[in-house]
């Protein structure tokens, strides 16, 4: 939520005064209180194309639109296009990607956020048909971990799918949906994840495939989970549209919020709604040719596990530990392989147990823990090589002050230190032949 400028100004300044005075909370103390929050989200084809492609009034309406975005936490556009700053000057979100260009440079894919996030990437469609454009522009979809306190992340997807009804847009289509399948399992394989945009999808439709999208990556439709009591419509039934002059949450639009909880992360969504209303001019008609769709919700962590944030570069594949730790596992044999830099990292269970990551080079230390001495502190250093962020030093600390280091320290570091009660037991990053990104996962003593 966004506060009005003047609002925002004295807010801010009555803040900068609070600091002076105020120590910052401790990590791990700040840590253990991010257990549960709330999230709102937006999806809304702005229709930017150029004056001339389309029926509307992008130049006159994206300003309008871009002023009435603050209200929502985290918004992906689809279409944004040539319009694209004037979108962005009329909003206030601290986190935005930048714009890939107009048409037909741009994939007209942006997101404006209240939260932080990381390892954004576009992936340009594999397939496209002809028969409404869709090859006239480099669509396809984004990718992004967002930040939602420290150490819980979810992961968020913004698609725009090929459009159309003919056999060949259908065709494609599925294609589309079977990328982001593929995409996912690779990269979200455990997390949260919300999906959200112009899927061009009807579930009435033979052959969009939604429900077995949904299905297939265990996501929840939230419009048919609220709306509907978790009965989706039926291929080749009637479809769901409604006139413009009576449009409610009843009607199926192809814009849809998916979602699912994750191994960390558990997702609740609490409110579905066609935001229309919100969304138009002093005559009443809609700023685009498609309708804003807001989705409320709540997230939870379990008290199982506690995750850290990461720190290093968006280099190497993804991977966590969490579905490989149970609660209260503990680590016994801390291990780094490291010359220059840190090449690998991992612990040995007391079940034996072995979580590593990263590559083979380097030279092996390892450090035995004792009965009652546990991991409490794990420090890392970063630095650039060939054009890459990684991680280049690394040292554990255990509860009895004993130490385990490798790698070369450097001045861009971070620590993190167990709160009270837990243990550092595994982790999550991204590595391939080295490390490249890490963070920790604590269980409780």
């Amino acid at each position: 939520m966004h506060l009005p400028p003047r609002l925002a100004a004295l807010t801010a300044l009555t803040s900068l005064a609070a600091l002076a005075f105020t120590a910052s909370p401790d990590p791990a103390e700040a840590q253990e209180a991010a257990q549960s929050g709330d999230l709102s989200v937006l999806s809304y084809n702005v229709a930017g194309l150029p004056l001339g492609l389309g029926d509307g009034d992008p130049e006159t309406n994206t300003p309008i639109i871009g002023s009435r975005l603050g209200s929502y936490d985290i918004v992906h556009v689809q279409e944004d296009f040539n319009y694209h700053a004037a979108l962005y000057a009329a909003d206030d979100h601290p986190h935005r990607t930048a714009t890939s260009g107009g048409v037909p440079f741009g994939d007209g894919l942006n997101t404006l956020s209240d939260m932080p996030f990381e390892d954004f990437e576009r992936v340009k469609w594999d397939d496209c048909a002809s028969g409404s454009g869709d090859c006239l522009t480099p669509k396809g979809f984004t990718f992004m971990r967002a930040r939602l306190a420290e150490g819980v992340w979810v992961d968020l997807y913004n698609l725009h799918t090929d459009a159309g009804s003919d056999a060949a847009d259908i065709a494609a289509r599925a294609k589309n949906l079977a990328q982001v399948s593929a995409f996912m399992a690779e990269r979200s394989a455990g997390n949260a994840v919300i999906v959200y945009g112009d899927t061009n999808t009807r579930y009435t439709r033979t052959g969009d495939g939604i429900a077995a999208f949904a299905a297939g990556n265990g996501l929840t439709d939230a419009w048919v989970e609220l709306v509907r009591g978790g009965d989706a419509p039926d291929e080749g039934d009637e479809a769901l549209v409604c006139e413009d002059a009576t449009v409610d949450a009843t009607c199926e639009v192809v814009d849809k919020v998916l979602y699912r909880s994750g191994d960390h992360v558990k997702l609740d969504a609490g409110q579905y709604r066609n935001d229309h209303a919100a969304f138009r001019d002093g005559s009443g008609k809609n700023l685009s040719d498609h309708y804003p769709i807001a989705v409320d919700f709540s997230w939870s962590t379990g008290g199982d596990f506690t995750l850290s944030d990461q720190f290093g570069g968006p280099h190497g594949d993804f991977f966590t530990d969490v579905d490989d730790l149970d609660a209260g596992d503990a680590a016994r044999v801390l291990r780094l392989r490291s010359g220059e830099r840190i090449d690998r990292i991992g612990v040995t269970l007391a079940d034996g147990t072995v979580l590593d990551h990263g590559g083979s080079g380097g030279s092996l230390r390892e450090l035995t823990l004792a009965a009652g001495e546990y991991p409490t502190a794990l420090r890392v250093c970063q630095a650039q090589h060939d054009g890459h962020t990684r991680i280049f030093y690394a040292r554990f600390t255990t509860s009895t002050g004993r130490t385990l280091e490798g790698g070369t320290a450097t001045g861009d570091c971070a620590t993190f230190t167990a709160p009270s009660g837990w243990q550092i037991a595994g982790f999550h990053g991204r590595a391939a032949a080295a490390v490249d990104k890490i963070g920790v996962v604590y269980t409780r003593r």
